[in-house]
């Protein structure tokens, strides 16, 4: 199969009885596609920013309908959107009494399973100790070097000239992994056990850096640290 990356060559495109039968996109912009008359039988979207915007099918905002029915499935996962210090530290609750049920109940041969190409267990649970570290220790807390060395960073991070340089190549133990996993979440718990609205509202930069214009508030860099999660 082809793999077409890092290409813009689509951008404006029409597509006529053409076939994207099995295809697969990955961190790939559809922003504004348009589709008609489309055979769309397992169709499956995953987007981290669906609820930034809308979805349209067949003239409806799936959007809203999406968000709440994971908020079904998935009880306490609407207080990633809360604005209070208490709302906060009942999402925060919730979505590691979450992590713990799965943690715990996933058998020793399933941690390093794959789904498709998508991460391992294990490998989630480092890439939400690197989330914790860039959004509180470095966001919020502003430590120069906030990053574990077992933390694992988003696919293409190098190539997008980010400094990798501080992570191990080899792969840490599952003691290893759960060992740093529990000081971020202790980190977290912490810190949102005296976070008051005054310091939830005060503005930051993004850890990532680059001259971004986003400058989000410490109660902003939390919900990421949420929906992460």
């Amino acid at each position: 199969m082809t793999t077409y990356s890092r290409t813009k060559e689509f951008e404006g495109a029409t597509f006529v009885r053409a076939s994207f039968k099995g295809a697969k996109m990955r961190f790939s912009d559809v922003s504004g596609v348009t589709m008609r008359a489309v055979d769309v039988d397992g169709l499956d979207i995953d987007s981290h920013d669906l609820f930034c915007g809308s979805l349209y099918v067949n003239g409806v905002d799936v959007v809203p309908l999406v968000d709440a029915e994971l908020n079904r499935q998935f009880p306490g996962r609407e207080l990633q959107k809360a604005e209070t210090p208490e709302g906060l530290r009942e999402g925060w609750v919730a979505v590691q009494a979450a992590w713990r049920e799965t943690v715990e109940g996933t058998p020793p041969e399933l941690r390093d399973a794959h789904v498709e190409d998508e991460w391992s267990l294990a490998q989630t649970l480092r890439h939400l100790v690197l989330a914790t570290d860039a959004w509180l220790r470095g966001g919020i807390l502003r430590i120069e070097q906030p990053f574990h060395e077992i933390g694992l960073m988003f696919t293409g991070a190098a190539e997008m000239g980010f400094d990798v340089s501080m992570f191990r190549t080899d792969e840490p133990t599952w003691d290893e992994i759960l060992a740093a996993r529990a000081e971020r979440q202790q980190l977290v718990t912490d810190f949102l056990a005296t976070a008051t609205p005054e310091l939830l509202a005060e503005e930051r930069d993004t850890p990532w850096g680059g001259g971004d214009d986003w400058h989000p508030t410490v109660g902003a860099s939390i919900r990421v640290i949420l929906e992460e999660e």
